[in-house]
């Protein structure tokens, strides 16, 4: 059956390399010529692939939205992506059809370099049958009737010895084929294309050039295709390396174990390609119909989502198990029905963030609270051990996708923002979930987010009049769609105020300045260090410098050279503070140095102490904000808590400071009355957030059971 295929395939294809030996004497000006036609046949073919790529390229850009939008939901990205290959008419499998013709091409060549009398001299199998059967008697125990090279092995034996074929060449049909074979010149630019290297090339290592020719082809090709072959050039490395391996050892096989013909038609199939690729670049080229901007920006959004994996840095073991449990808490969560209130977080540290609402909820409703952390060491199934009415749940960064999409619950609270912007989406089983955001910090809505953070919110927990105001400005700018403004407050400024209350105060010989910046691009480590250090240093006061600890995970070298420079300096005056485990020292200075670091409202509020800001380039992540018309209160707090300066004028920070340090009692007052202007439902924000959220489960259980009484009627 198989010779029978092969048979069906190199005959039509002998009948060509007969044409075009007719046309040239010289066997690898007919290869070539007879490659080049090949090639002209299936031009179309070409042409129609290199437009079905053209199409799955240009509708990348939505097929990485949607593996954004559904990320972990195969079946619904599936079906999605069929829509999209219907609509547009991209065959998937398009890419697939040159390859399995030039796999059949060349099973036909092969046959056909391998027997010149049957498929191009077109001899009658009883004189073939003669003629190796001659041949074998002629050339002795090293001719081999089964092997594939028995036509070619005959053809030199008549070259060699063209006496021994004269009773075959007495007949008509044996004469032509004796002449053709004595005709037939297999030699090109000193290779005989009918040596096969691998048994030749130990008397002749010019041979070793075949397959190193072949190899080097494929790898060109292969490099030319990854940097302009519209779809070639979007696949992964591990893609493109792994067709670049296939073909290159392909080319390897066929250089090194096969007739030197066939590495010559497969080298200049490889050439031909790459000039049609160039031509079909030109003619129809990619640009003209593929967005490459939304391209990039969508890949980028995807790998965004990718990367949302903590589990990675931990080990094999962990992460199996982490599986299991989160496959588990999974089906939990979905198993339960009538769930009232769901928290999201990200990671343990945010549980502050939602604090004070869940321990005002435990302690004045019977409300269950479903607490939904991606962080598998979250310290809230820790506490939910005492606590019955918590039930927690880990899901991990990429499967809560997925699990947010599917949400149903009457409330869902969270700190994160971007809600439907990024890859957390609102729920598409329930449209009617409330989703309530809660802020990481009291400052403005504007300036130090992305625009439209918080337009698919319905509900927002606001810390102080200044988002009220912000919030609606914007809502009005864009004609957003009007949500929930609850007065509520800013729990964590509540439990430090009630912490520092508490703190046993230390009297201390020296005033100590605490120098905190952020982590941010052109914070103070990097911007004006040395200048600030020049005010600070051997005036009298203990400084210490404390960098923020994203920093020095971030940038290890840059704070290795930071101590290196200071240590000199280290002594009792001034420290380079590197351990976290306590925030003792925070509590204890009585000025804090910073630049955009919200740590520096929480300290003066909790203490009322001032602090001093350093005003290095902004922090700006939406270039929109002064379209609302409210100067951001990372802006205009400054001096309301303390002093800020600009970076020009450092060389009067010893004054600020002194200024700053000798007025206690003022500055205590003028942060006070800040801290009330400015922040609502001082030290009840919990109170406050917990009875809306009651009042809001109330409400839609009395809209359920109406309802239930208006359908029995």
């Amino acid at each position: 059956m198989y010779d029978m295929i092969i048979s069906w395939i190199a005959t039509p294809l002998g009948f060509l390399m007969q044409f075009c030996h007719s046309l040239l004497s010289d066997y690898g000006l007919v290869i070539s010529l007879f490659t080049l036609i090949t090639k002209i046949i299936i031009l179309p073919v070409g042409i129609w692939v290199h437009m079905n790529s053209i199409k799955i390229v240009k509708i990348q850009p939505a097929i990485n939205k949607l593996k954004a939008k559904f990320y972990g939901d195969k079946e619904r990205i599936g079906e999605e992506q069929s829509k999209m290959y219907k609509e547009q008419k991209y065959n998937p499998f398009a890419s697939l059809i040159p390859l399995a013709i030039q796999i059949v091409l060349l099973l036909g060549v092969v046959a056909v370099i391998y027997h010149p009398f049957t498929y191009i001299f077109k001899t009658p199998d009883t004189v073939i049958n003669d003629i190796t059967q001659t041949a074998a008697v002629v050339i002795g125990e090293d001719f081999d009737l089964e092997s594939n090279s028995v036509e070619i092995n005959s053809i030199y034996a008549i070259k060699n010895n063209p006496e021994a074929f004269a009773e075959i060449a007495a007949t008509e049909e044996g004469a032509l084929a004796i002449k053709n074979a004595q005709a037939f010149d297999l030699d090109f630019f000193g290779f005989d294309l009918s040596a096969t290297p691998s048994q030749v090339i130990s008397q002749n290592w010019i041979y070793v050039l075949a397959p190193i020719i072949a190899g080097f082809s494929s790898w060109f090709l292969c490099f030319i295709q990854n940097k302009i072959n519209v779809l070639q050039a979007e696949q992964g490395k591990g893609n493109k390396w792994g067709t670049m391996a296939f073909s290159v050892g392909l080319s390897l096989y066929l250089g090194f174990f096969v007739p030197a013909g066939i590495a010559l038609y497969w080298v200049v199939s490889n050439i031909i390609a790459v000039l049609q690729l160039l031509l079909l670049n030109a003619i129809i080229s990619p640009k003209k119909f593929v967005d490459y901007e939304a391209l990039e920006e969508s890949r980028r959004e995807l790998a965004a989502i990718e990367a949302l994996d903590g589990d990675k840095k931990k080990g094999l073991f962990h992460r199996d198990e982490n599986a299991k449990r989160e496959k588990k808490d999974y089906k939990r969560f979905f198993s339960i029905a009538n769930k009232h209130l769901v928290i999201y977080s990200e990671k343990s540290g945010f549980y502050k963030y939602f604090e004070n609402f869940i321990e005002a909820l435990l302690k004045n409703t019977s409300i269950t609270i479903h607490y939904v952390t991606n962080d598998p060491n979250d310290a809230i199934f820790k506490k939910a051990e005492t606590e019955p009415r918590i039930k927690p749940y880990y899901i991990g960064p990429k499967k809560i996708i997925t699990f947010m999409m599917r949400m149903d619950a009457d409330i869902v609270l969270m700190t994160t923002p971007d809600l439907e912007k990024y890859y957390i989406k609102r729920s598409y089983v329930r449209k009617d979930i409330e989703y309530i955001y809660t802020f990481h910090g009291p400052t403005s809505t504007t300036m130090c987010v992305r625009e439209g953070a918080y337009d698919y919110f319905d509900t927002i927990f606001c810390v102080g009049q200044h988002q009220i105001n912000e919030i609606q400005a914007t809502e009005e700018l864009y004609n957003l769609k009007k949500k929930t403004l609850v007065p509520v407050g800013f729990g964590v400024i509540d439990n430090l105020c009630k912490m520092y209350d508490e703190m046993e105060k230390v009297q201390k010989d020296k005033k100590q300045i605490l120098l905190a910046p952020s982590w941010q691009e052109d914070n103070i480590l990097e911007y004006c260090l040395d200048e600030l250090m020049e005010g600070l240093l051997h005036k009298g006061n203990k400084v210490i410098l404390r960098p923020h600890p994203e920093y020095i995970k971030r940038f290890p070298a840059k704070m290795d050279a930071i101590v290196k420079k200071y240590e000199g300096c280290d002594g009792e005056d001034f420290i380079i503070e590197m351990d976290f485990s306590s925030n003792r020292t925070i509590w204890e200075s009585d000025l804090i140095i910073t630049d955009w670091s919200g740590i520096a409202y929480e300290f003066s509020y909790a203490t009322k102490k001032p602090s001093m800001f350093i005003n290095t380039p902004m922090k700006v992540l939406n270039p929109n904000y002064e379209k609302i018309p409210f100067v951001p209160t990372e802006i205009s707090w400054k001096d309301e808590v303390g002093i800020s300066i600009d970076t020009d004028k450092l060389n009067t920070v010893p004054e600020v400071v002194s200024e700053l340090l000798s007025n206690p009692e003022k500055y205590e007052k003028q942060i006070s009355e800040a801290l009330e202007r400015n922040i609502f439902n001082v030290g009840e924000s919990g109170l406050a957030g917990a009875k809306y959220i009651y009042n809001q489960i109330v409400k839609r259980q009395q809209e359920k059971t109406t309802n239930k009484t208006e359908k029995k009627k």
